[in-house]
């Protein structure tokens, strides 16, 4: 039997990039999708496309996961559509990089509410039905960032601080129900972005990091897959860095 044979994972952000690949693993090892983005255009089509060559049911929605009501629609709409819910990933999430004698209000609240606010959203709506099934496990996209902060990103680590202190928090509020929440803390991940960096810098990066490499999307979707899986029932309100050694 696959490990979420099952189950039923929403998913925010992933019409591209780390969402997408959590969405294609969990969808390999049996789970329905629900996928959100801010609009559902040709990529989004594609991996609706690419998720459902795996036999598993599969639906993406246009959705801004910053926007309370909208995400208690879409959630109602999901549940609807699949029958349940099981899985939450907080995957949505923005850069608006700049250090804080530059950094404008707009680029601040932007930041917070697509990354920060978009979980308490969806966590928000998500919960009474996990409640009723007496079980869940809900993902939050940390970052290493969100550890020990980073110089010109004060709005991006804060949001991030914010996803493994809310996951912690909700894993002491309804643990007693049956509902696991954790978060995930990737470091350096070889993603199109990254790629775009000139080698002097990718390479080091790379002389920072015990493993001497980035990690790939699959680390992070393998990391997530046991998080949403019953391998990991007894594990709650922890931050896995998968970082490749590299915030020791």
């Amino acid at each position: 039997m696959k490990m979420l044979e099952g189950k039923v994972a929403v998913i925010t952000g992933a019409a591209r990039g780390i969402g997408k690949e959590i969405a294609l693993k969990f969808a390999s090892e049996g789970a329905d999708i629900a996928f959100t983005d801010l609009v559902i255009d040709e990529n989004g089509k594609k991996t609706e496309e690419e998720i459902a060559a795996y036999g598993v049911k599969v639906k993406g929605y246009a959705s801004n996961a910053a926007d309370f009501a909208a995400t208690e629609e879409v959630v109602k709409q999901i549940k609807d559509d699949f029958g349940r819910i099981d899985i939450l990933v907080n995957n949505a999430g923005i850069t608006k990089d700049g250090l804080m004698l530059r950094m404008t209000e707009q680029q601040w609240d932007a930041v917070i509410a697509v990354n920060l606010k978009s979980a308490f959203n969806y966590i928000h709506a998500v919960l009474p039905i996990m409640m009723r099934q007496k079980s869940g496990s809900i993902i939050n996209m940390a970052s290493v960032v969100g550890v020990h902060g980073n110089a010109g990103q004060s709005n991006y680590a804060a949001s991030k601080a914010g996803l493994i202190a809310l996951a912690k928090s909700i894993a002491q509020e309804v643990g007693s129900r049956g509902i696991r929440a954790n978060a995930i803390a990737p470091g350096f991940i070889e993603t199109a972005m990254t790629a775009a960096l000139p080698d002097e810098v990718r390479a080091e990066w790379c002389q920072k990091i015990p493993l001497r490499r980035g990690g790939k999307v699959e680390d992070i979707a393998n990391v997530a897959t046991f998080l949403a899986s019953d391998m990991s029932g007894y594990v709650t309100g922890q931050v896995i860095q998968v970082d490749g050694g590299m915030n020791m």
